[in-house]
Parts: structure tokens; sequence; C-alpha cells
């Protein structure tokens, strides 16, 4: 209880610094008259006090409608889904990956570099490519939102791939001698002593996986043209930018709160399984 007090204070106290030196900066550039590296004025850095009470207040620049939390929270939980199926396919996908390449030296040399340079290619480029792609062959209820998933997937494998490899290959060679000197197979060293070793290191890539699936998702939906997600709403307030940035300011709030949700989950599950330094499975 007291741990969590102690927690919850010191996330206090940083939000309120971030907010002391978003408006500190704020007020310093403008008196000053500063315009290195931007000119800071009401479009280009708002007051956070009014990026938050945007949320409350209309979606519609002519002041009807919904509120624009509303709006927001609704294409968050679109996204999250795609996201969040991205973020499976990924991870099992890099999990394989990774435990194949990981027993196999020769094929690891041959093929990793092939799984780096695949994160190379911008992924603007691969996007819009993989709903051209996909679109046709998903069913009609997986159709656009089914594309961004797998484009979400296609950030998230990579780290969890190359984390497996370091991860598995990580135990002592005399504990794999000592598995080995009581007649273990492949399979049972990997479950036994390879697979808790790696633990930490699945779940190191799996926290950064988890915000770039939000990533992916909200970049996949631009090409895919999907209405219902963060991306579109990103698009439709970065038209009205000049005049009310409030609206793109508070879609980037929430879009952040997803990601922070998302890699939260991951630090939680990691509680509950990981209940050993990795120092103490090899």
């Amino acid at each position: 209880m007291r741990t969590a007090a102690l927690r919850l204070g010191l996330f206090v106290v940083v939000l309120a610094a971030l907010w002391g030196l978003w408006e500190g900066y704020r007020w310093l550039w403008i008196h000053e008259g500063w315009t290195w590296p931007f000119i800071v004025n009401d479009t280009t850095m708002p007051h956070l006090s009014d990026i938050f009470a945007a949320l409350w207040g209309s979606a519609s620049p002519g002041g009807v409608g919904p509120r624009l939390i509303t709006v927001l929270v609704k294409g968050a939980l679109f996204t999250a889904k795609e996201a969040a199926a991205g973020f499976a396919i990924g991870a099992l996908v890099g999990f394989a990956l990774g435990v194949f390449l990981a027993h196999f030296r020769l094929l690891q040399r041959g093929l990793l570099p092939w799984v780096v340079a695949s994160q190379t290619v911008p992924i603007l480029v691969v996007a819009p490519m993989i709903v051209v792609w996909a679109n046709p062959k998903l069913p009609d209820g997986l159709k656009d939102w089914g594309a961004v998933a797998l484009i979400a997937a296609y950030l998230t494998f990579f780290p969890v791939t190359v984390n497996t490899i370091r991860g598995l290959q990580s135990p002592d060679r005399r504990a794999l001698e000592l598995m080995r000197s009581y007649a273990a197979g492949n399979w049972r060293i990997l479950w036994k002593l390879r697979f808790p070793a790696a633990l930490p290191y699945i779940f190191a890539a799996l926290k950064v996986s988890a915000t770039a699936s939000v990533v992916g998702a909200l970049i996949g939906e631009l090409p895919s043209s999907i209405p219902n997600g963060l991306g579109a709403q990103i698009i439709n307030f970065s038209q009205y930018y000049t005049t009310e940035p409030r609206g793109l300011w508070a879609t980037n709030v929430i879009a952040a709160a997803l990601g922070i949700s998302f890699f939260l989950v991951i630090v939680v599950v990691e509680k509950i399984v990981v209940r050993r330094a990795p120092e103490n499975y090899a």
C-alpha cells in the first residue's frame, strides 16, 4: 500500500513538472520573442489547460454535435481493436520466428539480416501495399481493419524476434551442459531452461511492441480510409489546425493515452508471469 502511494505521488510530481516545463517554455519563448527551433504561439503550443478543456467541448468546429472526448474515445476503442489484433499476431509470429532462428544458427545468420532489412522500409510505404494486397483476401467482417491489424503486426514482430533470440541464447553454458547430462531433449531444454531465461527479454520487447502496434494501427488507418478510428480524427482535425489547433492536440493526447494503456497492460502481465530475475534462471 505504501509503495503504491509512493508511485502515485511520484507520478503526480512528474506530471506537474512536465506541465510546468511546457508552460514555462511557452512563456519564456513568447516573452523573449525567440523563434528557434520554432515559433511559439497558441497554434504551435497551446496552453495545456486549453487542450484538456477542448476534450469537453464540441467535436465540431461549429460548436454543435457530441463532445470531443466521446468521439475520440469511440475512435480509440476501434483503433485499440486493430492494434490488439496486430500485436497478438506480431508477437506470436515474432516469438515463433525467434525460437526457430535461435535453434538453427546457420539460418539465423542468413535470415536475420533480412528481418532487420524489413524494418528499414518506411511504414508509410508498406501500409498502402498491405491494404491493397490483403483486403481482397480477407472475409467481409475483417476487410479494412484486418489489413490495419497486419500493418500493426508488421511493426510488432521485429522486437519480439530479436529479443526472443537473445533471451533463448542467454542461459549459462554450464546450465545447458547440466540439462544435457540428464539426457534432456531440445524441447525440454527450451521450456525448462531457455524459455524462463528469455522471459525478461521477451517482455522488454513486448513493451516496445505494444506501443508500436498502436502507431502501426494509426498509420494503417490512413490508406484504408477507415472513418471509425483515431487515424480518421487526426486527418479531420489536421485540416483545422491553423484555426483550431486544440482538436488535433486533444487527439494526440488520447492516442498517447492509448499507447500508454497498452504498455501498462504488458507491465501488469509481466509482474504476474515473471517471478524471478533472469540470473536466477541461468
